[in-house]
């Protein structure tokens, strides 16, 4: 799994992630290496942007938190992670697992981390769609047989 736009994508599954759940995801990889922080775990607001009716034009919504970190392993290979919140801990797991997803590890940390990540955001949109699905309205016009 390498590319930018794999990269994209894990990275944006990584930042959505249930709070605890990238650790606990990690801890079944196994042993991983030790890794040289480059930017210690530190939490902060970025703006959130949204668009009128989903295509329109941006506008700020508002600001969210969120906890950034940048770490490189021993063989040089830097990672960064972003998350939601303010987890310093799942800030440092997700610059890891993005480290390991870009060395000959990355099999491995797919199957146990990001596939799973990957496999419960979709059920997640799947659970709202069906939510939504639920509350649709079917509006249609009868012919009063006038002209």
């Amino acid at each position: 799994m390498t590319g930018s736009t794999d990269r994209k994508t894990w990275l944006g599954f990584l930042a959505r992630a249930p709070q605890g759940r990238i650790a606990s995801l990690l801890s079944q990889v196994g042993p991983v290496p030790p890794a040289t922080d480059l930017r210690r775990p530190e939490a902060g607001s970025v703006m959130v942007q949204g668009r009128a009716g989903g295509t329109g034009n941006a506008f700020n919504l508002g600001e969210m938190t969120v906890t950034r970190c940048s770490l490189q392993l021993p063989c040089g290979t830097v990672g960064h992670g972003y998350v939601q919140g303010r987890s310093k801990a799942d800030a440092r797991a997700a610059a890891v697992v993005d480290a390991l997803l870009q060395t000959d590890h990355a099999d491995r940390v797919h199957a146990a981390v990001t596939a799973p990540l990957a496999a419960e955001a979709a059920a997640r949109q799947k659970s709202r769609a069906a939510k939504a699905a639920a509350t649709r309205v079917e509006f249609f016009t009868l012919v009063r047989g006038e002209d």
